[in-house]
């Protein structure tokens, strides 16, 4: 991965207006008592930290499905794919009547 150029001045052209550069150059480099100093941010927002972290992806589910290697016939597999988009669905769905745990 190439490493980004810090740009130190102002540049035209980079989709930025100077008005725009000047307003965030002010923030000061950082000294290393500022480094010391830190914290990481889950301990300095905790309760942000874990808001965050419970919204992030899907919501958990209460039976979810589990990823297995099940090795079928080919012209089994052929026939259920020949339907279209749904055809794993459609496989558990049959498994499930053939175990007695239709929903």
């Amino acid at each position: 991965m190439a490493k980004r150029k810090v740009r130190t001045e102002f540049e035209a052209g980079r989709g930025y207006s100077k008005e725009d550069w000047e307003a965030v150059s002010e923030n000061p480099e950082w000294t290393e008592e500022d480094f010391r100093n830190a914290r990481p941010f889950a301990e300095a927002f905790p309760e942000l930290a874990e808001s965050i972290r419970r919204s992030r992806g899907r919501p958990a589910l209460d039976n979810p499905k589990k990823q297995v290697t099940l090795r079928l016939d080919s012209d089994v597999v052929a026939r259920f794919r020949a339907g279209g988009p749904g055809w794993q669905s459609r496989i558990n769905k049959i498994l499930r009547k053939a175990a007695g745990l239709a929903k």
